[in-house]
């Protein structure tokens, strides 16, 4: 950044935004007196508020820094994800599987993703194991939310990475032991309105810069011929262009990252706990257009100015953006800010990435807190002498130190990667048994088990063994049979999320027709009140 630090504005922009946050958390924690309002907030929130605080849990500094970052090297072939994002993770998610999660995690008093999975289906296994496996694996998302906004709180304040690392962490715990749901969904409203100002502002900024629409896209495309010999071998056409179809870049677009995070974010457990806090359907329906349009100018400002600044670095650099960040993914986006924007407007953007940080790190740390005290605790018998408060608070303090180790561990240009796996894994593990759930009475017990236990399985044994970007330094595929990955390509590039996802599904179907049906009365429990979508939509999955 250049210029020297301006002391007194940046204490009144992080005074107020603490202040804000603060205030708003504690609005939260005044109105949270039982262990279902620190969970799903009363299942009382305000549909806006919700789709506020879903469109900022769901846009991380993973989306702003490391996939801005992707973008800036494979190009404007990300904005197909932007597109999922909306239509699927907004429009699909509310319109078609807000309601039936809200009613029937209502009817079976369920309020975590995996109580409700299990409570569905009858079964402590897969409330278990579900929750030990957003225990386990989830610190690797966390990790990387907190790298990314580390990383920029570093470049832009020229502070400590170690000490940017330390205030985050800090923060997110104890705004979210002290305010539960209702404290972490208000703040989330008030930093995702901090997080679109950014937003909007940045894509406005970056446009101006590269002369406007046209002839910032046509200076991208008359970049082609700049594109490194070992990036065009794997198939870089261009950043105006789809890789070449087939190639290694295609692959880790379209499987990866495409449909990774696509179709993963379906499944997401801080994602679908927000559907649980609110009081109707009509809340949900009222939150698309909020959710879209936050989403759009999240994802799509991000897809957008990671390829333009290709155009920047260039023209002020000679080298493309991935040169100019010394090789490293995650530093594109903090780079091009530090570069081109003024000191005033740096502080702004620290601010919005802040907020991304925090709304993420809010919503991953609180599930991971319930997932230990609600999902795992009492299924294993652990007598519980205390309040049930107590033991979401010693999850937060887990949740939180696994974060910091993942940050340390995890090596550069990971936070893309580390969000497609988690993205990845969930959708395989956990996608077809809550479809199936919501939209399919005739899914059984045993068939959502097998489905669960292969999707997240076969998952993780393809990043172990076959993904190569995950095999080759895990290193387990090396040592146990001497090479990095035990096929050959495509496999080595194909993401696992393609055939994990597949055979859960195929599980889930297979093994419904040949296993006994629930009781009458479990389904009409189950399905009370859930309306006419729901029950046509399992009707046709029979058919």
């Amino acid at each position: 950044m250049g210029g020297d630090i301006n002391i007194p504005l940046l204490a009144i922009c992080l005074l107020i935004f603490i202040g804000a946050v603060t205030y708003l958390t504690y609005l939260g924690s005044l109105q949270t007196k039982s262990q279902e309002d620190y969970m799903v907030a009363g299942r009382q929130i305000p549909g806006w508020v919700m789709a506020l605080s879903y469109a900022s849990t769901f846009i991380s500094t993973s989306a702003i820094v490391g996939f801005g970052g992707a973008a800036g090297v494979f190009g404007f072939s990300l904005m197909w994800l932007s597109f999922l994002n909306i239509f699927v993770g907004i429009f699909f998610a509310f319109v078609f599987m807000g309601a039936p999660i809200r009613s029937m995690s209502s009817n079976l008093g369920a309020n975590t993703l995996a109580s409700f999975l299990g409570a569905r289906y009858q079964s402590g296994f897969i409330t278990t194991f579900t929750g030990l496996m957003i225990f386990l694996f989830m610190p690797a998302y966390t990790g990387v939310v907190l790298i990314g906004g580390a990383r920029f709180i570093q470049g832009s304040l020229q502070i400590d990475y170690n000490l940017a690392l330390l205030l985050l962490v800090v923060l997110v715990a104890l705004y979210v032991g002290w305010g539960g749901m209702r404290g972490v969904m208000y703040a989330d409203a008030f930093m995702c309105v901090m997080m679109l100002i950014g937003m909007v502002l940045l894509l406005f900024t970056t446009y101006s810069i590269v002369g406007g629409v046209v002839a910032g896209h046509q200076a991208l495309t008359d970049l082609a011929n700049k594109v490194p010999e070992k990036m065009a071998a794997a198939g870089h056409l261009g950043w105006t262009s789809m890789p070449a179809g087939g190639s290694p870049y295609w692959w880790v677009v379209v499987s990866t990252i495409v449909m990774g995070v696509g179709i993963g974010v379906l499944a997401q457990p801080q994602l679908a706990l927000r559907f649980m806090t609110v009081p109707s359907k009509m809340a949900l329906n009222r939150a698309v257009v909020t959710g879209g349009i936050c989403i759009f100018f999240f994802t799509g400002t991000a897809f957008m100015v990671g390829p333009l600044s290709n155009v920047f670095f260039h023209e002020t650099t000679g080298k493309i953006a991935i040169a100019a960040a010394q090789g490293n993914i995650d530093l594109i986006i903090p780079t091009f800010i530090n570069a081109m924007m003024p000191q005033a407007y740096i502080y702004l953007f620290m601010i919005t990435l802040i907020s991304a940080c925090l709304t993420t790190m809010l919503g991953l740390i609180h599930v991971q807190s319930i997932a230990f005290s609600r999902d795992m605790l009492p299924k294993w018998g652990f007598k519980t002498t205390r309040s049930p408060l107590f033991y979401s608070r010693i999850g937060v303090v887990i949740g939180a130190t696994a974060a910091v180790v993942m940050a340390y561990i995890l090596p550069i240009s990971i936070i893309a990667r580390a969000t497609a796996f988690w993205f990845g894994i969930c959708a395989a593990g956990i996608l077809p048994a809550l479809l199936g759930a919501i939209f399919w009475r005739r899914a059984t017990k045993k068939a959502a088990i097998w489905s669960v236990a292969l999707g997240y399985g076969v998952s993780i044994l393809g990043f172990v063994f076959l993904h190569a970007a995950e095999s080759k330094p895990l290193g387990i595929s090396k040592l146990l049979f001497g090479k990095d990955a035990l096929l050959p390509y495509p496999w080595t590039v194909v993401d696992p999320l393609f055939y994990s996802i597949t055979i859960s599904t195929i599980a889930l179907i297979a093994i419904s027709y040949f296993t006994p049906q629930f009781s009458k009365d479990h389904i009409d429990k189950c399905f009370s009140g859930v309306g006419r979508q729901s029950s046509s939509s399992g009707k046709e999955m029979k058919a």
